[in-house]
Formats: C-alpha cells, sequence, structure tokens
C-alpha cells in the first residue's frame, strides 16, 4: 500500500482540530487521523501539581522518537498501538489505540513541522492560519468546558507558555508548510481542495486491489 501522510499544523485553537475532525468524517474508517498531543511524554513519576507545571509547547515535551518509529511502521504496512494523552490529569492513559494503516493518515498538532525529522515523513504540509486573539477565545472555551481548567489556570498557562511558544517554533515553521490556509474547517475552499487530493489518492490505491 501506498501511504500518503498529510500533515496539519497551526497554532492553539487555530482550526486544525476542526478541519482534521471534518476530513475525518468525510471518509469514515478510509483514512486514520493522528494527534501529535497524545504523543506527550508519559511523567507517571510527577504529582499533579508538577505536570501541571511542565511547557507542553516546547517541542522537548514530545515524545519524538515514538512518533517517528510509528509512522515508519505505519508507512511499511505494520499496525501500531497509538499512545493516549488524557488532558485532565496532565499524563499519558494506561490505554493505548491500535491503529491499522489506511491509504492516507493525517498527523494534526501544533508543532509537527517544527522537527525536521517529523516533517520529511510527510507529503503534504498543511497550516491553518488563524488570528491570535481568535485562538486565544477558543483555547479558552475549549479547556474550562472540555478539560477541566480554571479560567485562570488557561490565561496562566497562555500568557506564560503558549503565547512565547507560539512565537518561538509554531509561527516560524509555517515556513515548512505546503498549503497556508486561513480558518481551518471554516475555510469550504481549503476543505474542498484537501477533500479532492484525499479522493484521488484512495481512488489511485482502490484501483490497485482491482
Amino acid at each position: 500500500m501506498d501511504i500518503m501522510i498529510i500533515g496539519i499544523a497551526g497554532g492553539t485553537g487555530s482550526g486544525k482540530s476542526t478541519l482534521s475532525k471534518n476530513i475525518s468524517q468525510y471518509f469514515g474508517d478510509r483514512i486514520t487521523v493522528i494527534r501529535h498531543d497524545d504523543y506527550y511524554k508519559a511523567h507517571d513519576d510527577m504529582s499533579y501539581e508538577e505536570r501541571a507545571q511542565l511547557n507542553y509547547d516546547h517541542p522537548d515535551a514530545f515524545d519524538t522518537p515514538l512518533l517517528l518509529k510509528h509512522l515508519d511502521m505505519l508507512k511499511c504496512g505494520m499496525e501500531i498501538d497509538c499512545p493516549i494523552y488524557d488532558y485532565t490529569v496532565h499524563n499519558r492513559s494506561k490505554e493505548t489505540r491500535r491503529i491499522v494503516p489506511t491509504p492516507v493518515i493525517i498527523l494534526e498538532g501544533i508543532l509537527i513541522f517544527e522537527n525536521k525529522d517529523v516533517c520529511d515523513r510527510m507529503d503534504l504540509k498543511i497550516f491553518v492560519d488563524t488570528d491570535a486573539d481568535v485562538r486565544i477565545i477558543r483555547r479558552i472555551i475549549r479547556d474550562v468546558k472540555k478539560r477541566a481548567r480554571t479560567l485562570e489556570s488557561v490565561v496562566t498557562q497562555y500568557l506564560t507558555t503558549v503565547k512565547p511558544m507560539h512565537e518561538a517554533f509554531v509561527e516560524p515553521s509555517k515556513k515548512h508548510a505546503d498549503i497556508i490556509i486561513p480558518e481551518g474547517g471554516k475555510n469550504p475552499v481549503a476543505y474542498g481542495m484537501i477533500i479532492d487530493k484525499i479522493k484521488l489518492q484512495l481512488d489511485k490505491e482502490s484501483e490497485k486491489t482491482v
């Protein structure tokens, strides 16, 4: 199987997850979505309070060797046990998700274009570009409603790590993108172009099995 890996990056709250979700819902189990966040390093040796103080927006927060290993395994047609990250406890879950290779794999995350080795595994790199004010509002709503965070903790984290790390790593990584689109899942033209690109890949793979 010829597997295409599509990277969808962008700052926190940019709309990259919405775009990935919409694509996944359109194609169902014919494609696979992998979240970079699930590859945060495990910190079982730390207390909740200690884990809450970590900088999760720095490249060192991720288990990049494991991600690279899993991408290579999928490219070779091998199944993987993808880790699952639990935002409510700031740590990796004890459970994993079995992923079977599909013709198209989407890797979604804020820092996937920052690492050259990860970038080199991608066949198409898409950066979702959204205004900073919009992104912080979306992050506040998401973290308070879905991740059991307080408003104060979300704002503090944004000012101390998220914003400076975005400026240091995420924004500069935009130069590696093949396509830059505004507003992520709310951009119907860009969404349609990506859908057509994936359809071509799936049709090509389907023809091989006929």
